[in-house]
């Protein structure tokens, strides 16, 4: 017989979802036919799989040992990713952290680095958030076989800024809803060729070409696969030949500001793929700019409650990286850098 007690990182899901998590190698007819057989019960008692569970539950599971170790695929991998160990991991990214609570955690994430896996070894943000709760002991490796942390949003590999992640499952579901309903402002901070003065509102719409790995933007819907797309982008300051943008992420769209801004004739600077190669060519040679410049740098939370509580009507910002300090500080700007200074300071 084995006892497990269910904890908030658990909470809040179907009893059956967690025993599928749990016993994963199981065929669903054998877990049914456990509850109703009673040899898997909830809090004492006989159960169908419906219950939707909460922290201090108590689930007993009367089965073999073999049985469990064959049908829950052995215990979990000690290495998150890459056979590297959590410390190793955490060390490696080693992100700033802007904000934790016991059910969230928002991390600066640097440029270079995936939100998400894109292959099987690879080393993402999802990677780093599971070895930092291991590492700190807010998460148990045996946790890991019905719950994983995972990220909320996706920022580009070459973009930095803020990642929001759940720690807990009730934390995942809210923060997820939250993301996916638009309910918060996301700001971003670029600088773009050319000169702009007035704050503008775009519309239009965007389709994903797969194949080339790439968006593209028109004012018009060109078919049922166009997706409407809207971006508000606020200059902060200007020089001779480009310009310190605030864009407001208002549909959020993959590749939506790089190919937004570069569909009005302001391609962000350092975008190799929507960008204007000779512009970035300048700034390559002289300050080593590889990728786009483009930073998630504030998430404006509307009045929250529940798992959000924490995050209720806060905003918060990632520091802005050297390389942007660099450029804005070595360049001749005309208007707004000192405002814009103050502002991001």
């Amino acid at each position: 017989m084995k006892e497990l007690e269910i904890n908030a990182n658990e909470a809040g899901q179907r009893f059956d979802k967690y025993l599928k998590k749990y016993l994963k190698e199981a065929p669903d007819s054998f877990l049914y036919k456990m509850l109703r057989k009673k040899n898997i019960v909830l809090n004492g008692k006989k159960a169908d799989g419906r219950e939707k569970l909460a922290a201090g539950d108590r689930v007993k599971l009367f089965l073999s040992e073999e049985t469990v170790e064959k049908f829950s695929g052995g215990a979990p991998l000690k290495k998150v990713s890459a056979g590297l160990s959590q410390e190793e991991l955490c060390h490696r990214i080693a992100p700033d952290i802007l904000y934790e609570d016991s059910h969230v955690l928002l991390v600066n994430k640097p440029s270079g680095v995936l939100s998400q896996k894109a292959a099987s070894g690879d080393i993402s943000m999802v990677e780093y958030v599971t070895a930092y709760l291991l590492e700190n002991g807010q998460l148990a490796e045996g946790e890991l076989r019905t719950f994983r942390p995972s990220v909320c949003n996706r920022l580009d590999r070459n973009t930095s800024g803020i990642i929001a992640a759940g720690k807990s499952l009730a934390g995942l579901q809210a923060l997820s809803e939250l993301f996916r309903e638009r309910g918060m402002g996301k700001y971003y901070l670029c600088i773009v060729r050319g000169e702009l003065e007035e704050t503008a509102y775009i519309r239009g719409f965007l389709k994903r070409d797969m194949k080339a790995h790439k968006v593209r933007v028109s004012e018009e819907k060109e078919g049922e696969d166009w997706l409407p797309i809207e971006t508000e982008y606020i200059p902060l300051a200007q020089s001779s030949r480009m310009t310190l943008l605030k864009v407001h992420l208002i549909t959020g769209r993959t590749h939506q500001i790089r190919a937004h801004l570069a569909s009005e004739g302001h391609p962000v600077l350092g975008d190799y793929k929507y960008g204007d190669r000779g512009f970035n060519e300048v700034f390559r040679k002289k300050y080593a700019v590889k990728d786009q410049l483009l930073h998630a740098y504030e998430l404006r939370m509307p009045k929250l409650g529940g798992a959000l509580l924490g995050l209720s009507e806060k905003n918060i910002t990632a520091p802005v990286p050297a390389l942007f300090w660099k450029i804005i500080e070595e360049t001749s700007w005309q208007h707004g850098i000192r405002e814009a200074l103050e502002v991001l300071h």
